[in-house]
């Protein structure tokens, strides 16, 4: 097969879910069912197991929630298709945000009795500043959910974006019966007890008098809402989805791997193949021979066996070969990479080639940090991989002596994961952790103890915000740090940030140094 072939043939998305989806993911749910695709070690079973199949760090599988961003790849149909299931819960939201550039199109998962929640919200918002192709998976069929109209009612409302069913629910919970496919016209009857998935009935004509049969009573009140679908949906516009102004529906049930192979089906069909990637210096298109990508995700401790560091590289344009030598654009010098990896969750194995749209793992010993680019000898720069402005603070100290250089290791590999971010005080030297939520520090604590052998513990710091700074006047620059220094802090590069104590104060201090450029993320 053709390069320009292999490039068509790749999907990437990204998995969108409500912050308590945890382990009924969808992601899980396409790698577990056996019919339609087969993974090398997949599990040929439709039925929930221990933990989900993408969450593979103990912490997850504790706590039932996604905490990081996992990595999967698959043959299905013909096509390459890797899945980038992003952490559900809202205070790893800057992992989602970093991890959804990474991605050509998006699911987003919605649970069908409670429907769109705030952080749902607030990625779509992303997906629709980048103009990313959503396609939405209402879950949880199986148990009592909401009107099926008022659900779509307010998903249009509060994402922003006009939907259209491309499958219809048979009533809810326990009187689930099904999904009728629209977009193939055929009928999937819902069996909790059986293990392998089945071939749906063809019903080119929803009027058929077979259609009682299968679902009695129900058959009436399907075409009527299928009707009413006809009438109120626009029409299915595949242009219109790939600009991001349509969202397709499907329904089902992920625990039961039920309603998910319509989705696929479909997805591989509608779904974009590798877009153009921009950079500050110009936009690269997948097509182009040269190799450029970026890294948009790095993870320590991968294989707690062997204490592994993973940087997870999307492949933007060209052909990526292993042992060939590639440009480190920050670091200006020549790597040769000899064991590039793909993926299936913390499953792993070592790839020949790659093309545009493949998400690679990079044997890393610290070399790369996030927003790293990689040519074919071009110096680029990709944008769109900031890091945000933390809501809470805490000093973070050392709760074993004898540990220090464990817990120094720790932090600094935790903190290029992204997990979080670190400042150092300009006032006092002690080490300042910012995160979005207290699940983050909680995260941290945990991995540190049981992936590096180091105890640590936080205090308290009443902090509103951290904001990089700037300044085109250098006499200025050192004047605003001298008489803010007790609030002066750096972080893991070495930039300037300031600590308001209050919104109040940083809104003082703006107008008094109206020469100070201060930014609420690291991209500047």
């Amino acid at each position: 097969m053709g390069f320009k072939e292999e490039i068509k043939r790749r999907r990437t998305f990204g998995i969108v879910s409500h912050p308590d989806a945890g382990k009924t993911t969808l992601t899980e749910k396409l790698l577990l069912f056996g019919g339609a695709i087969r993974v090398a070690g997949a599990v040929k079973s439709n039925k929930i197991k221990k933990g989900a199949t993408s969450d593979f760090m103990e912490i997850e599988r504790q706590r039932g929630i996604s905490v990081a961003t996992s990595v999967m790849g698959f043959e299905y149909r013909g096509y390459k298709v890797n899945i980038l299931d992003t952490p559900g819960h809202q205070d790893f939201q800057e992992d989602t945000f970093r991890t959804l550039t990474a991605v050509d199109s998006v699911i987003i998962v919605i649970d069908a009795a409670k429907g769109v929640e705030p952080q749902t919200e607030k990625l779509m918002n992303v997906c629709r500043m980048r103009k990313t192709p959503v396609i939405v998976f209402i879950n949880k069929l199986d148990r009592p959910a909401r009107d099926t109209f008022t659900l779509l009612d307010e998903i249009e409302d509060q994402l922003k974006i006009k939907t259209r069913p491309l499958s219809w629910p048979i009533n809810s919970g326990d009187e689930f019966k099904g999904v009728y496919n629209i977009y193939k016209r055929s009928l999937n009857l819902f069996d909790a007890n059986v293990q392998e998935i089945e071939p749906g009935f063809l019903f080119e004509d929803i009027n058929d008098p077979e259609l009682e049969k299968h679902i009695g009573d129900d058959a009436n009140e399907l075409r009527e809402e299928l009707e009413l679908v006809e009438g109120v949906y626009p029409e299915f516009d595949v242009n219109n989805y790939l600009d991001g102004d349509l969202a397709p529906v499907f329904f089902g049930s992920a625990l039961y791997n039920f309603g998910v192979q319509e989705l696929l089906d479909a997805f591989v069909e509608i779904a974009p193949s590798p877009r153009p990637s921009v950079t500050e210096e110009r936009e690269i298109k997948p097509d182009e021979e040269t190799l450029a990508g970026f890294v948009f995700k790095i993870h320590a401790n991968i294989d707690p066996n062997h204490r592994s560091r993973i940087a997870f590289l999307k492949i933007c344009s060209g052909k990526f070969e292993r042992n060939a030598v590639y440009k480190h654009i920050r670091s200006g010098k020549n790597i040769r990479i000899s064991s590039p990896t793909a993926f299936m969750a913390s499953q792993k194995e070592v790839v020949d080639e790659a093309f545009p749209g493949d998400i690679i793992g990079i044997p890393d010993t610290g070399n790369f940090v996030i927003g790293d680019t990689l040519t074919s000898g071009e110096d680029v720069h990709f944008k769109g991989l900031p890091s945000f402005s933390p809501e809470m603070f805490r000093y973070i100290e050392n709760a074993d002596p004898m540990k220090s250089k464990q817990l120094a290791k720790g932090i600094d590999q935790l903190m290029e994961e992204g997990v979080a971010q670190l400042f150092t005080s300009q006032f006092n030297g002690r080490k300042i952790i910012g995160t979005v939520g207290q699940l983050q520090f909680e995260v941290i604590q945990y991995r540190l103890e049981h992936e590096y052998n180091a105890k640590c513990r936080f205090e308290m710091l009443s902090m509103h915000k951290a904001c990089w700074i700037e300044c085109d006047d250098p006499k200025m620059l050192i004047e605003f740090k001298k008489r803010k220094h007790q609030k002066m802090a750096v972080d893991k590069r070495g930039r300037d940030v300031f600590m308001a104590d209050s919104a109040f104060i940083l809104q003082m201090t703006q107008s008094e140094f109206k020469d100070i450029k201060f930014h609420f993320t690291s991209e500047f």
